[in-house]
């Protein structure tokens, strides 16, 4: 009973102290409500259309916080009310604001975590990165980085990777060191280490057969 008051306790605080003037209290209390739909969901579940609405903030810190706590949330979403909102909650991928961008797609990994059948719905607009306009090319190719990093997160549960992996292998030749770094470790991680473990499932059908039964050689004549 303790733990739910200060819970509720903290939420009421937390919305109060959206509106004050000195910004020292009113980030405060937005950095606490994300805390807080880390560590107790349900608790800010019910206003959840609250949190939706601050996707329209003026202010971009107000954005970026909204974004982690719906994805926060969706851990709790029985009612499923992230799915119809996941079109507008992509749109920053599209830029131009980089630092927008890459705080909604690592949201979205947060997300697909959560929910893994909107698995592929969060991969089709994060790849939209790549025909994005930011406000410089290097800002698109940090976005990049962000993206490749994000779907690392939740390639497991992409029903079409292919799309995923054409993309990441595009990044290869990136003039940001960092963002082809990204690349070459994701696919190592995920292309590559298939291959392995594909050339080692032949390599046992072909000794112990189908039915996993060995195969002995006929003794020659």
């Amino acid at each position: 009973m303790t733990a739910l008051w200060t819970e509720n306790h903290r939420l009421a605080v937390g919305w109060a102290g959206l509106d004050a003037p000195a910004a020292r209290v009113k980030f405060g209390c937005l950095k606490d409500l994300r805390r807080l739909s880390q560590e107790a969901p349900q608790s800010l579940y019910p206003d959840f259309d609250r949190f939706a609405r601050l996707l329209d903030h003026p202010n971009s810190i107000f954005r970026w916080n909204a974004a982690h706590i719906l994805a926060n949330l969706a851990r709790v979403d029985h009612t499923r009310k992230i799915e119809p909102l996941l079109g507008k909650f992509l749109q920053p991928v599209g830029g131009p604001q980089m630092i927008a961008a890459a705080n909604v797609m690592q949201a979205a990994a947060v997300i697909a975590a959560a929910q893994p059948r909107l698995a592929d719905t969060l991969a089709a607009g994060i790849l939209t990165v790549g025909r994005a306009k930011y406000e410089t090319e290097e800002c698109r190719n940090v976005a990049i980085g962000h993206a490749i990093q994000a779907l690392d997160r939740f390639f497991a549960s992409i029903p079409r990777q292919r799309a995923v992996v054409s993309f990441v292998r595009r990044r290869l030749d990136n003039p940001r060191p960092a963002t082809r770094s990204k690349a070459e470790k994701f696919l190592k991680k995920w292309v590559e280490a298939e291959k392995k473990t594909a050339g080692a499932r032949r390599m046992c059908t072909r000794r112990w057969g189908p039915a996993g039964i060995l195969k002995i050689p006929r003794p020659t004549q």
